[in-house]
């Protein structure tokens, strides 16, 4: 914590004193994820004037742990006020708060600083899928949604189908004399409750699910094998009235095992993989009751949580649990996974590239338990807040899912919808296109063309055929691939491509440059490495560390054609006067020269002139209204070659 230090009187040392002592009590609220109660002394801190990074940090942490990211959002911004010096996940919460409020351009520029300041493969999704706003758009608008009719002012979230019901999670008060508060949001502690499904697919009729599967702690997120006769679910470190806590006296998550036995859930049992030292829960089943999916932070994780399968084998007892990697899994929060009768995979995440806090994603596990790529499902399902808790039924297409949105009731709140449009998932594309030299653009036939899969593992290799065309079938869409060409006469060129969304095919032209450059006295050096402009700052002629990247080809040109002599040309574009334009790229031309002669080559190689304005290559001149890319074109530099 940042000291104050003060040296004007009495009065403002108790001041700076008093503040540090509440800053202390609410970092231990703070560590014990009593995050209200530490939001409520920060702020009061906060208020009275004292500004610390990591104060700015911990109370925007409290809000966006809660998700309440637009508060959240407003203390990201004072601590970048402040400081820029912060951890690169700060750059990426703030852009999570700026989505909250659909400000997606700033917090893409936030995405942008993130990615630059870390390898996190959140970054690096975005990278490769800058205009993944485009993408979700196109999985939008296929949903009706409604209230679901259960909601409360409290936390209502959840649930699965069983039977003709649906059980759901809520922190509604049960009725007791003592209302137990959970420290973390102020709420009272989660029961599972059942519902009613109407004929037109609302609830009714809520009531608590169980009294054997309600403790004094938290119970949430129940899943049901398909006879109904065992339920997995959600609750505290808590079991036959002990406590259990971890190496910091904090009570974790846990997922517990229950049967039906005269019509009640009886012989209830945490799972073996369990641990005090880590959470472990929301429950999901495979159709065929084999496979139990669910989140954890235990070791092995990638992010704050992340999806795993565990095995449940024949006699009841249970493998050992797999993360499900870094396709689903990222260093963000992947959670509350559901799985339909057709094996559509569904889950919450903040780490996909999204329209803000948690969205849905969905992909579908393949007969050979390979992933198809994976999915946002779009809005009104998605939107800037919260959604997750994801259930549909396979045959209706009609289902729930959650959300903290604006416009509802409580703190969470469980929708309704009708899917009317599905997702497609295992659309195929293919990458075919042309392979030309850059050049002369003719085509290049019989070029060895290979493919790789984002992991740079080759999957297929052709050749061009005697148009130049080369084509592979049978790949996913909108994933990566890297594409390389090669041939005897010609550079090795690669590049990576994304391929489209959908069916369809992905059409991808590859220029070609020549090894040996063919060159004759006139010939440009610059059009030969394809060196556009030489870089000046404004009204300077010293070249700058980017310019000298390019002038360093030249040279070494020069040395290996020791009989070669060049003369510099600099040109300038149009705006300025005629003399004022003359003479700076004299001067600029001379710089170049300068430049390359200190770094090896004999001044009676090299030739300097400066131009001005007297050669555009377009009609950009005096009292003509051009583009700053048409001037562009104008501000250029050549090495045209005077002898060999």
């Amino acid at each position: 914590m940042k000291k104050i230090i003060v040296a004007i009187s009495l009065v403002l040392v108790n001041f700076a004193y008093s503040q540090e002592r509440k800053v202390a009590k609410a970092n231990e609220e703070y560590n014990n994820y009593a995050y209200i109660d530490a939001i409520k002394i920060y702020e009061k801190v906060a208020e009275k004037g004292y500004s610390d990074p990591e104060m700015f940090k911990k109370i925007g942490n409290s809000y966006y742990f809660n998700a309440e990211l637009e508060k959240a959002g407003r203390w990201y911004a004072k601590l970048f006020e402040i400081t820029s010096d912060v951890e690169p996940e700060y750059f990426y919460r703030y852009s999570q708060c700026l989505k909250n409020l659909e400000d997606y351009a700033l917090a893409n520029e936030y995405l942008d600083k993130f990615s630059k300041a870390s390898s996190d493969s959140r970054g690096l999704r975005y990278t490769q899928n800058k205009e993944y706003l485009g993408g979700i758009q196109k999985t939008s608008q296929r949903y009706k949604i409604e209230d679901a009719g259960i909601n409360t002012e409290y936390s209502d979230y959840g649930g699965s189908f069983y039977e003709d019901k649906f059980v759901f999670t809520t922190a509604r008060d049960t009725g007791g004399v003592a209302k137990v508060v959970h420290k973390w949001t102020n709420q009272a502690f989660s029961k599972l409750y059942t519902a009613t499904l109407t004929s037109e697919g609302f609830l009714v009729d809520p009531e608590l699910f169980s009294k054997n599967l309600t403790s004094k702690f938290n119970e949430s997120t129940a899943v049901f094998t398909k006879d109904g006769n065992t339920v997995y679910f959600t609750r505290n470190n808590y079991l036959k009235g002990k406590k259990g806590t971890n190496s910091e006296d904090i009570v974790l998550l846990k997922l517990y095992k229950a049967t039906k036995v005269d019509g009640d859930w009886k012989n209830i049992e945490e799972l073996p993989f369990n641990s005090n030292e880590y959470n472990t829960a929301h429950p999901a089943l495979s159709p065929d009751d084999k496979t139990l999916y669910f989140a954890s932070d235990m070791p092995g994780t990638i992010g704050l949580s992340d999806i795993f399968k565990v095995t449940i084998n024949p006699d009841g007892s249970f493998g050992t649990p797999v993360n499900l990697g870094d396709q689903v899994n990222t260093e963000g929060r992947e959670t509350f996974p559901f799985v339909s009768d057709s094996n559509e995979f569904y889950f919450a995440s903040d780490g996909h590239l999204g329209l803000g806090g948690l969205d849905i994603f969905a992909f579908k596990i393949n007969d050979d338990n390979s992933f198809t790529n994976i999915l946002n499902v779009g809005s009104p399902v998605n939107s800037p807040f919260d959604d997750f808790c994801y259930s549909i039924n396979n045959e209706t297409r009609a289902g729930f899912f959650s959300s903290n949105r604006d416009g509802g009731k409580g703190y969470d709140d469980i929708y309704k919808f009708k899917e009317e449009i599905p997702l497609v998932f295992n659309a195929k594309q293919s990458i075919e296109g042309l392979v030309i030299e850059d050049e002369t653009q003719k085509v290049i036939p019989n070029a060895s063309v290979i493919l790789f899969d984002e992991n740079m593992n080759q999957i297929g290799t052709t050749f061009t055929d005697e148009n130049g065309n080369y084509h592979f079938d049978n790949l996913n869409s909108e994933t990566k691939y890297y594409i390389r060409v090669q041939s005897s006469d010609y550079e090795v060129k690669e590049l990576g491509i994304i391929t489209d969304k959908g069916n369809g095919k992905t059409y991808v032209k590859i220029p070609f440059t020549k090894k040996v450059q063919k060159v004759k006295v006139g010939s440009d050096l610059a059009k030969a490495f394809k060196i556009e402009i030489i870089y000046f700052d404004l009204d300077k002629s010293n070249i700058r560390p980017d310019a000298a990247v390019d002038l360093a080809k030249i040279v070494e040109v020069l040395k290996e054609n020791p009989t070669m002599k060049i003369e510099v040309r600099s040109h300038t574009d149009s705006r300025q006067t005629e003399e004022y334009n003359l003479k700076l790229s004299e001067r600029r031309s001379k710089s170049t020269m300068k430049w390359m002669v200190k770094n090896g080559i004999s001044p009676d190689r090299i030739t300097a002139k400066g131009f001005g304005e007297s050669q555009l290559v377009n009609g950009c001149k005096d009292g003509v209204d051009c583009t700053e890319e048409q001037h562009q074109a104008n501000r250029r530099s050549e090495f045209v070659i005077t002898a060999l």
